[in-house]
């Protein structure tokens, strides 16, 4: 039976404000209940039998309101630094006419009617008290206060003056992903689609770079360019300063180890890139099973996923199918790859691995690959995959791998080493300890995990860990009808 007296004091930083307790106290009135109906929220399901993991209850008042009238669009990214502060990467063209009620209009349509920055109609000026669009990168700490704000066309001057086309530096039509390295450098992703429909958009296209800043937003250094033509999986030089052009890349992750910067390219291009992180030139890239060169043109022919479940019992694609969403290096050297588009995640060794190689059968132990997991395989969504985010918990070994599922809005808690589902936590919703379209999952050095939701989300959540920091037990498929639900 859990001891609520202990899991109390483990989230009264957010409950009790204060030790007094008059009648008419909100710690009171909170109580025990409260407590227990906020747990329940988050509590695992379809728990494997003997199996040990971590749990977690959602921290509602995190973060803390933001500043000036600031508000969050969909949230591309979330990431722990060094020194457990948290990074949130949001993206302000993403508010609606109503949510950034507080903008004036600063120029007209094409019809000659009165705008605002993000192109919503503004004939009468604002039309609420509040708000406006919050910069893109934003640094919070543990209690949730913001520590840092910059970047984007919604930070006032900072593309005229720290992000400028002409020294190189494109900020994105679409943020998507962020990471911070082992020496505090800052990557954003991007993938915009070259619509030209966004407010703010670049003049020039798709998306096809990804920005690395210090973290109070100086520009560092840019890999690839905007305005890319066409998806080449196999490009190594195409992009600015004779850096690899990339296709819509999703997101990024530095080996402490070696410095090289692992890229997810992405929703154009099907592989995983390797490039030195100081000077953004090439050093490999890889597709599915390890393989390089990358067979493009089987990927952009082979339909859809689904369209691969009705026509085989047991589908395993040759190739990454887009978008190939995130990845991810464990402590003892693996990288982890989430193939979104195919329902899966794939492991790889980095000491073996980028260079040209032949793995059409997904043979372990060539190439780099090591092994495969399918998420919730038999889902079939318009939304493409399931296997959105993936993070490791905190304990010698990092033996849970916590896998974010985006079509089924939960996260899986698997056995690192077997790669099992041991237990899952989270539903679709809006409420809190729920999701609506999950995209991101982080870790801190306690165990906490947060998360960031696109679409009409548009939040940043985090989950307070307790009881166990690892996990042990034995885990098969993972995903699936829930079987506590069906019982």
């Amino acid at each position: 039976m859990l001891n609520f007296g202990k899991i109390a004091l483990v989230v009264a930083t957010f409950l009790v404000p204060s030790a007094a307790m008059a009648q008419d106290d909100p710690a009171q009135i909170l109580g025990e209940e409260r407590l227990q109906s906020l747990m329940e929220r988050t509590a695992p399901v379809d728990v494997a039998d003997g199996s040990v993991m971590p749990h977690f209850i959602a921290d509602p008042a995190w973060p803390k309101p933001l500043p000036n009238n600031w508000t969050f669009g969909q949230i591309a990214g979330v990431y722990a630094d060094n020194d457990d502060n948290i990074w949130v990467l949001q993206r302000s063209r993403s508010l609606t006419t109503e949510e950034a009620g507080l903008l004036e209009a600063v120029g007209e349509d094409a019809e000659g009617a009165p705008v605002s920055a993000l192109g919503h109609p503004r004939p009468f000026g604002p039309i609420t008290d509040c708000c406006g669009p919050a910069p893109a990168v934003m640094q919070f700490d543990q209690e949730g206060n913001l520590l840092r704000a910059w970047g984007g066309p919604s930070d006032t001057d900072y593309l005229e003056t720290m992000c400028r086309q002409e020294d190189g530096c494109f900020w994105p039509a679409n943020e998507h992903g962020i990471y911070i390295d082992h020496n505090d450098f800052v990557y954003i992703g991007s993938n915009g689609n070259g619509s030209g429909n966004t407010p703010w958009a670049s003049p020039n296209g798709w998306d096809g770079h990804v920005l690395k800043f210090t973290m109070d937003g100086e520009f560092v250094l840019q890999v690839g360019a905007t305005g890319a033509e066409a998806p080449d999986s196999n490009d190594t030089d195409g992009g600015i300063n004779g850096t690899p052009q990339l296709f819509r890349p999703a997101d990024m992750v530095v080996d402490p180890e070696t410095n090289i910067l692992y890229i997810a390219d992405g929703y154009g291009n099907n592989r995983v890139v390797a490039v030195d992180a100081e000077s953004g030139q090439y050093v490999g890239h890889f597709g599915a099973y390890g393989q390089n060169p990358v067979d493009d043109d089987l990927a952009d022919n082979s339909g859809t996923f689904a369209e691969d479940l009705a026509a085989e019992d047991a589908p395993r694609p040759g190739f990454f199918r887009n978008p190939v969403h995130c990845v991810e290096i464990s402590d003892d050297g693996f990288l982890y790859v989430c193939d979104r588009g195919n329902n899966r995640i794939q492991v790889f060794d980095l000491a073996d691995l980028g260079q040209p190689c032949d793995n059409p059968n997904g043979e372990a132990g060539l190439c780099g690959f090591v092994e495969e997991q399918f998420v919730s395989v038999e889902t079939r969504t318009t939304i493409p995959g399931t296997a959105v985010s993936v993070n490791f918990s905190t304990d010698d070994g990092q033996t849970c791998l916590y896998v974010g599922d985006n079509s089924n809005m939960t996260i899986y808690v698997l056995n690192r080493d077997s790669l099992g589902e041991l237990a899952r936590f989270g539903r679709p919703g809006q409420g809190v300890g729920e999701f609506h379209w999950l995209h991101n999952v982080a870790v801190d050095a306690s165990g906490n995990i947060y998360t960031g939701e696109v679409d009409t989300g548009k939040r940043a959540q985090r989950f307070i860990r307790y009881g166990e920091a690892g996990c042990s037990g034995d885990g098969d498929t993972v995903g699936g009808v829930l079987m506590s639900a069906a019982e």
